[in-house]
């Protein structure tokens, strides 16, 4: 067969989120839309999550989740990351408390390890991969926590949420573009300290120019075209540790590997969902059925195939 020009990793977040998340993103993989999933362990329908990519043979790898409510750990009692309601602060709250510089990156690195534990007890294996619920895994310090925990687990794959497009972005609301380009100054911060413990990533990231509404077959094909136009930023960011011209020549002639993080399922049941607190307004929403609808859609699957764009798990990498 001949080589794809792109191996694409399409990750759904958030799987154990609720029984609709779970259904939507079984039914994605199932039809070919995802490829790969990331589990919350914290999440009420985890253990549901892990028992059905056992059945349908999902890859899946860690959402580790800092930011949403309750955590795995048993030792945060009074922690620093938890509110007075023994809750995480949320992803505002959360950044909001590390920047007063009064979070505990011991109590952080405490609760990295148990929910990879977790993940084992539930799943039976390592993840393929860890990334962080709402981007905490990039922040200043937590980047450093994070990092030695995958070092030491042996976890090789995480994300780096640089996306390309993503400031000439028309779509996002302005406070969402905010957010976003700040998530982007900390992923490219991130680097050097990702590199350094050994840990790799896909070429390309992809996924906030196309989330909820704004997902549609468009704008992922138009996402791609960026994916492969940037293809010489983006060996800056993960050229081969030894950085030899023999390396740079592999790179040069092997797919671009390219992440697309989405959030495909059903609307949760108000009362039913969440990690502890309930779901939230996009879990709610109907932007997850419509990123389900998108992502199954034959024509975009036939587009792959036209474009030799090879779905692929981080397993596969």
């Amino acid at each position: 067969m001949p080589q794809p020009k792109v191996k694409l990793v399409v990750t759904g977040d958030d799987f154990g989120y609720c029984p609709r998340r779970n259904h939507g993103i079984v039914e994605c993989f199932q039809t070919g839309g995802v490829s790969n999933v990331s589990l919350l362990v914290n999440a009420t329908s985890a253990l549901d999550a892990a028992e059905l990519a056992k059945i349908h043979l999902i890859p899946i790898g860690l959402h580790a989740n800092l930011s949403e409510g309750a955590p795995v750990s048993q030792n945060l009692k009074g922690s620093t990351l938890l509110n007075e309601d023994g809750f995480f602060h949320g992803k505002t709250g959360f950044r909001k408390v590390l920047s007063s510089g009064q979070l505990n990156m011991y109590e952080v690195e405490q609760e990295l390890r148990a929910q990879v534990k977790r993940f084992c007890e539930l799943v039976g294996h390592l993840p393929y991969h860890m990334d962080g619920h709402q981007h905490v895994h990039v922040l200043p310090e937590v980047r450093e926590v994070f990092a030695q925990v995958l070092a030491d687990f042996g976890i090789r794959y995480t994300r780096i949420p640089v996306e390309p497009g993503l400031h000439a972005c028309p779509l996002i609301p302005p406070h969402l573009h905010e957010f976003y380009i700040q998530v982007q100054k900390d992923a490219l911060s991130s680097v050097e300290v990702f590199r350094r413990h050994g840990i790799r990533w896909p070429d390309v990231y992809l996924g906030l120019t196309t989330m909820g509404q704004n997902m549609s077959i468009d704008n992922i094909k138009q996402a791609l075209g960026y994916a492969l136009g940037a293809r010489c930023l983006t060996n800056t960011l993960t050229t081969p540790l030894t950085g030899t011209q023999t390396d740079e020549i592999a790179a040069a002639n092997r797919p671009v590997t390219v992440e697309l993080m989405v959030h495909p399922g059903y609307p949760s049941h108000p009362q039913e969902g969440g990690c502890g607190q309930g779901p939230d307004d996009f879990s709610l929403s109907e932007d997850r059925q419509h990123e389900l609808e998108i992502l199954t859609d034959p024509s975009l699957l036939a587009y792959y195939k036209q474009e030799s764009i090879q779905l692929c798990a981080f397993r596969d990498l």
